[in-house]
């Protein structure tokens, strides 16, 4: 069941990140040091969790009026039971519910669960030309990151 994270369950979330994230590495994709996403989250409505105790969450923010899905991550060893599936699913109801025009997100390209994986779920590639001036800076802040070792794409849905 998807929900609204509790604040006592967001420092446990970490955890699920920092699994999902050493998946990477078996496309030759290692992140460089750093807090992870979720640790600079203070706001519990801003993360939609699936299970009790939680096994996948997703981040969401606004970006230039749309709903953006900072960060997506499922326990490895509780993935392909369609926990992403419903996270995203519930990532677009709330979008709807808000008002968002669309829901956005940055990934890589050719990663399989990644670009490829929102495509399946109705996400589709946003040119350059049609990125807002917020988007564009979160990008550049991307970059300066560290975390485009691979190519990266803007995905809409």
């Amino acid at each position: 069941m998807v929900r609204w994270a509790e604040a006592d369950e967001l420092s446990g979330l970490t955890a699920i990140e920092l699994a999902a994230d050493r998946l990477f590495e078996q496309v030759d994709i290692v992140f460089p040091p750093g807090t992870t996403m979720i640790e600079e989250v203070d706001d519990p409505l801003r993360v939609l969790v699936e299970g009790t105790p939680p096994t996948g969450f997703a981040l969401i923010g606004w970006v230039d009026g749309n709903l953006h899905l900072e960060q997506l991550a499922v326990r490895p060893d509780h993935m392909r039971q369609g926990i992403g599936g419903r996270l995203v699913a519930a990532v677009l109801d709330h979008a709807r519910a808000a008002g968002a025009p669309a829901v956005t997100l940055t990934t890589y390209r050719d990663v399989p669960w990644n670009a490829p994986w929102y495509a399946r779920h109705g996400f589709s590639v946003l040119a350059e030309e049609e990125w807002g001036p917020e988007l564009r800076a979160l990008v550049e802040h991307e970059r300066e990151l560290g975390i485009e070792l691979a190519p990266r794409v803007v995905m809409r849905h």
